[in-house]
């Protein structure tokens, strides 16, 4: 086990999150406070209805509380401005997603390079790059496949390559295993572990299933809006 370092890389601060329909407020997230560590694999969990999804794209930046603070590297996300924003996510969260988000169109490779083409990495630089993600996720021989040529796990690991391809400080996955049987899962869930160990990776995983929660090293647990455990 990795020793666990002190600085939080992510904090919410009482964040309350709202949603107005019509007339009536919907709170999805009451007054959460967490703080995740650099270099930690945390597993949020909670049932359907819990406020999962709410804080993953609070924690992705790609939303803003109603009340409280995001702190993203110490800096309150509210504060920059969208076009900052979205840079600062670009550089330091990579997304992994439980439909993959592939580009149907696009070969393995031409998928992974998209992230180094918004970056500008010079395409030399980019290509080299890419393969040897390509490399590290075990589909060195499947980079000119389309992805409906590839099977549901080899287009998880092409997502987890186009993920690592910019590499992110923070990798946070939304049900990477939601669609795909248990033991390419697991296949997934180890892969995700070495990233964490070996090559020191953030790695925040929401998932509504315990046995994948026992991958991660941190849990947290949501219900209602409200954190139950943390630990």
């Amino acid at each position: 086990m990795i020793p666990k370092q002190a600085s939080p890389i992510l904090q919410l601060d009482d964040v309350w999150k709202i949603y107005k329909m019509g007339q009536v407020q919907v709170p999805a997230l009451r007054g959460v406070s967490i703080s995740i560590d650099t270099g930690d694999f945390v597993a949020i969990i909670g049932a359907s209805g819990s406020g999962k999804s709410t804080m993953m794209n609070l924690i992705g930046c790609l939303d803003l509380p109603t009340k409280g603070k995001v702190l993203l590297k110490g800096n309150d996300i509210a504060q920059l401005s969208e076009s900052d924003l979205a840079t600062f996510r670009g550089q330091t969260i990579g997304f992994i997603f439980q439909q993959y988000n592939l580009i149907q169109s696009m070969t393995a490779l031409q998928n992974v390079l998209l992230p180094l083409e918004f970056l500008e990495i010079p395409d030399r630089k980019a290509h080299e790059r890419a393969l040897e993600i390509l490399d590290l996720v075990g589909l060195a021989d499947k980079i000119y496949h389309l992805p409906s040529q590839l099977s549901g796990g080899q287009q998880q690991r092409v997502s987890i390559a186009r993920c690592l391809a910019a590499d992110p400080e923070i990798i946070l996955a939304d049900e990477p295993t939601g669609a795909l049987d248990s033991e390419t899962g697991k296949q997934i869930l180890t892969m995700m572990q070495r990233l964490w160990k070996e090559q020191g990776k953030t790695v925040i995983m929401v998932t509504h299933d315990l046995h994948w929660a026992e991958f991660a090293r941190t849990r947290i647990t949501l219900k209602d809006g409200l954190v139950l455990h943390h630990k």
